[in-house]
Formats: C-alpha cells, structure tokens, sequence
C-alpha cells in the first residue's frame, strides 16, 4: 500500500530551502548539552581528552551530520519504511541471542569489527515508528476496537521479551512506557490501560520470580541500600555522597572528591550526573535540566505543529522517548527508583547511545521540516 502526500499539488521544495528550514535553534540547544558532557568526559579522566572526551566529540560531529541528512529526507520515505526498519531492529535483536557478546554481565552488543552496535538502542526507534505508521492509519473507531489493537501489543512484546532475555529490564521499561504514550496519544480508551496495569499488579508476584538474582537484589537494595552498604547498595550511597557534598555551586570543576578518588562507580557513564553535581552543584543541574526541558519543550511544539498523524505521533514518541532517558537516569542516580542501565543523554559515554538520540532528533527535524505535507491515511499515489 501507497503512502504519500495527499496535497499532490504542492511542489516538491529544494534541498537548499529544508536545509534553511530545519531547527537550527534547537541543534543549538542539543549542542550544548552535548559540550557539558565533553566537559564531564574530560574530568572522568582527570583532565584527560582519551579515552573519553575525544571520542564522545567524534561521535557528535558523525551524528549531526546524520541528523542532518535524516531531517532533509522526505517525511514520507520515513512511512513508506517504517515497518523494514523495525524488522531491521528485530533482526539485529534475534541476532544478539546468537553473535551478541557478552559485556557487564548482559549480552547486549553485536560487534560489527570498528563499531559495537547496542541492538535494543535501535529498537527504540523502530517501535517509535511502526507503531506511529500504526495507528496514523486508524480512525478513531478503529482504536476503540480490541481487535485493532492485538497487532500493536505483539509489535510491542516481541521485542521487549528479546530485551528482558540480554537482560536489560530498563529498555524493557523504556519500550513498554514510551509504546503506551503512543498508543495514549493515538487514541486508545483509559480503561484498557486501567485494565493492563491492574493486570500488571497482579502478575507482580509471578513476574518476581523470573527476575536474575542481582535484579531483585537490586530492588530489594532500593528500599533499604544501607543493608548491605558494601556490596549491592555501594553505588547509590556513594552517588548520594557525591550529590550532598557538591551543596549550592559545587566544589569546582575537576575538584569533585567521590569521582576523581575512585569512589563513585560508572562515572563516564550511569553516574555521570552525580559527578556534575559534585562539581557543579545544585545551580549546575538546574542549568543542564533547563537545557533539558526547552529540547523537550520544543520537540513537543514541533509535534503539534505537524499537519498529519505520523508526524505528530513520531515527534511525541521521540520526545517521550527522550524524557525517559533523562528521567530514569536523574532518579536513578539520586534513590527515587532502582538501579537500572539506563544512560543520561548526550552526556554519558556511548556511541550506539548517542547515535540513536541524534538520528531519532533527525527525525524530529524532518517532521519539522515537512510539517505542512498532508499525508492520506492511506495513500492514492504509487509514484512518489
């Protein structure tokens, strides 16, 4: 089936004129944030460019460039595609279980030779997408229907059981929230997610027993980390040290005592913003949050401002894809939920990470780019 502009009429634009049109204010902000975390990188070293800093500036500049070409890229290739790419993700996650090695004690990563590709990072994407391709196809009595939304839910735990299996329980979570954001905004009633999460609940007790030991070890340490201050609850003591001591301003750049005497764990990569927190202080989080907010912010304006459902529903899901990346690893990091693998976005050390936030932006821009192309919910043209 045919996907495309149903304004036929309207003149294709230059690539000069999108290039003009992209969000330039909002790479602006992006690289900003991007600068604290070289800036963190460089003091995970101890003052050092390598092995971090230098490599986190290459990755940026690679992945600009991607976001870049994916913002020029018709909106429409990115329906017509939506599906080849989640099945190109699921294809890598199935190949995870059979090539992926073994790092940290999960085997997550395919090793492609120059490069180590984190599968489930590339999921994040494709379900953003099938699942807004999805439902910018239903009308709002499709939704209603149970029946419409079987489909949806086995794209959804197909690849959320791959991920429980490596394990990796955050990305789990992560698909699971952002997909039922997508299904929220796509119409889908309240009481079917009443009834999913009383469903939920009640599986809690069976769903405990399925869990690795260090997984229930990690929740268990949640409610109570000083029970075992050495072992299982050592991170998250350590990082709430570091958040403490760094007060109102912090005690200065490459000063803070917790990261650079080798206390805090994982410093360049789960932990890092306990370490700009210990060197900058409060004032010094509520800069990088702001910055956070106003990316968020614009993603959500951008989303609106599309004139089709695709748009308007991959903008959304990047956006909310985005905020839980920065809201699980902010609470993570301070004690207000488990310890999970989650990285803090475009600060943390990561290139799969990194380079599947800045192609998901891409995509953000080419819904801004091409936000006036109305798109048929289900095409009329096989030319385009």
């Amino acid at each position: 089936m045919a996907i495309l502009s149903s304004n036929l009429n309207t003149p294709e634009r230059s690539l000069g004129r999108k290039f003009r049109d992209i969000h330039w204010l909002f790479i602006i902000l992006v690289s900003a944030i991007t600068g604290i975390g070289v800036a963190m990188l460089y003091s995970a070293a101890n003052g050092n460019f390598d092995p971090w800093a230098s490599k986190h500036i290459i990755r940026f500049g690679f992945g600009v460039l991607l976001l870049i070409c994916v913002a020029l890229i018709d909106l429409r290739f990115w329906l017509r595609w939506a599906y080849a790419i989640y099945f190109f993700a699921m294809v890598l996650l199935a190949a995870v279980e059979i090539t992926g090695y073994i790092g940290m004690g999960a085997q997550r990563w395919i090793s492609l030779g120059i490069i180590n590709v984190q599968p489930s990072e590339v999921m994040k994407i494709g379900l953003v997408l099938a699942l807004s391709r999805y439902f910018h196809g239903s009308g709002p009595e499709d939704v209603r229907r149970i029946s419409h939304l079987l489909i949806p839910l086995l794209m959804i735990a197909m690849p959320v059981l791959f991920v429980l299996r490596q394990p990796d329980l955050g990305t789990a979570i992560m698909l699971m929230m952002v997909s039922s954001a997508i299904m929220f905004l796509a119409g889908v009633r309240l009481w079917i997610f009443a009834a999913v999460g009383a469903t939920a609940l009640a599986a809690i007790p069976i769903a405990w027993r399925f869990l690795h030991d260090y997984q229930q070890l990690r929740i268990i340490t949640f409610f109570n980390p000083e029970s075992d201050p050495l072992g299982a609850g050592y991170h998250i003591i350590q990082s709430k040290i570091a958040f403490g001591s760094g007060g109102l301003f912090g005690k200065g750049f490459l000063l803070g005592s917790q990261s650079h005497l080798s206390f805090l764990p994982e410093k360049q990569t789960d932990f890092i913003f306990t370490m700009l927190a210990e060197e900058f202080g409060m004032v010094g989080g509520l800069v990088l949050l702001t910055l956070y907010i106003l990316v968020m912010a614009y993603g959500f304006a951008i989303s609106l401002r599309a004139r089709n459902q695709f748009g308007r529903l991959l903008g959304l899901g990047i956006t909310a894809t985005f905020f839980l990346y920065v809201f699980i690893n902010m609470a993570m990091v301070m004690g207000l939920i488990p310890i999970v693998g989650v990285p803090l976005p475009l600060i943390s050390y990561g290139g799969t990470a990194m380079l599947t936030v800045l192609f998901s932006f891409g995509l953000l821009m080419s819904v801004h780019v091409h936000r006036d192309v109305l798109i048929g919910r289900r095409g009329i043209d096989d030319n385009w």
